[in-house]
């Protein structure tokens, strides 16, 4: 078993090696291949689906459940205020400095080298899975959601005829969480509606105004409350984002106003009452974009939860989305660096924290297998 204190060092390495490779969402394949590389050279059988690298513990079993310790590889682009060059990592005053840094790459390494850790031992109670996935920021549809659908990787599952085959699956999925469990984490549900008129012109007493339709609507998106409050996402949160017209002539009334809807929907809704309540409320067209990024929550009584318990993590409610919200089994949200530094120009973690992640997810592992 290798020592925790050289998988610190080996993670921060690799992690800088990551960051000099841009790796833009759908332009992964490099960092794919040097997490590859990296794995290889450990002696850890690899495969790969499309830019996603996953991983099975040397002594893989299907009769016995599974956890995946999954983070992602992609970055944004960099924003305009950077001040140093994103893809030259630089360690500074215990800073790693790079795009990617904080998310997810500090994660991620902290789970690799978690896995490794693990890798070679035969007596555990779960099988570990490693998964190092793709297009995570554009919640892409070849990230984890396609990994998981691929024939090879249902192949591990006991119950792979099933309509659910990850019946005895979970997950720790890496975010920077600041090493706390988030045990939910809200849905997110867009909405592009369309409020409608009559052209007429803007001089004479015709047409009928969508604008004007549209703000009766947008008005009710503002005020409306959905009455249910969940204990650890809070309420449903509806935020107007952008509003436009296909007119641009200042002396037309515009026939159609389109408009859309950002909304964060907590576990004690699904998607479809969302869209039923608004749909019985508003005269406009409603039309949502995507009913992948639904809300999710893992048990307080979960093992892992317990777990984490039991070496002093504390849990709370997430109001963003990861791939957590793309895995169709129980996920705890769990990593090392802070969320508020993510997609910020001249992004950094420190490196005591991926130490400190590895450290955790190794102890927090121990209480299961």
């Amino acid at each position: 078993m290798i020592e925790p204190e050289l998988l610190q060092q080996q993670a921060i390495a690799l992690l800088k090696e990551l960051i000099a490779i841009p790796s833009y969402s759908k332009e992964e394949d490099r960092t794919a291949d040097t997490i590859e590389k990296f794995l290889l050279s450990k002696a850890v059988i690899t495969q790969r689906h499309g830019n996603n690298i996953w991983a099975i513990n040397k002594f893989f079993d299907t009769q016995k459940p599974t956890i995946l310790l999954n983070s992602h590889h992609d970055t944004v682009k960099q924003n305009a205020g950077y001040t140093i060059n994103p893809f030259l990592p630089v360690e500074k005053d215990g800073k790693l400095f790079g795009l990617g840094s904080n998310d997810a790459g500090g994660c991620l390494v902290a789970l690799i080298a978690t896995f490794i850790y693990f890798y070679n031992n035969e007596d555990l109670k779960y099988n570990l899975v490693l998964a190092a996935t793709a297009e995570e920021e554009i919640s892409g549809h070849n990230g984890i959601e396609s990994l998981l659908q691929d024939t090879a990787f249902l192949k591990l599952s006991s119950a792979k005829e099933s309509p659910s085959p990850f019946q005895e699956w979970c997950a720790i999925v890496g975010e920077p969480t600041r090493m706390q469990m988030a045990v939910a984490e809200k849905g997110l549900l867009v909405l592009d509606c369309s409020a409608h008129g009559k052209a007429g012109h803007a001089a004479r007493d015709e047409g009928e105004n969508a604008i004007y339709k549209a703000m009766n609507d947008i008005e009710w998106f503002k005020n409306f409350h959905f009455p249910k409050i969940s204990e650890l996402l809070g309420p449903v949160k509806m935020t107007i984002t952008s509003i436009e017209t296909e007119n641009k002539a200042h002396n037309v009334i515009p026939a159609t106003c389109n408009f859309i809807v950002d909304i964060r929907v907590n576990e004690l809704y699904t998607f479809d009452e969302v869209i039923a309540v608004i749909s019985s409320h508003v005269t406009c067209d409603v039309r949502p974009r995507s009913v992948r990024l639904r809300s999710s929550s893992i048990l307080p009584e979960h093992p892992l939860v317990k777990a984490g318990l039991a070496i002093g993590r504390s849990y709370y409610g997430s109001p963003t989305t990861s791939d957590k919200a793309l895995v169709s089994f129980p996920a705890l949200k769990m990593g090392p660096g802070n969320s508020v530094r993510s997609h910020t120009a001249d992004e950094y973690i420190f490196t005591d924290e991926i130490k400190e992640g590895i450290a955790i997810y190794i102890q927090l592992l121990k209480k299961i297998l």
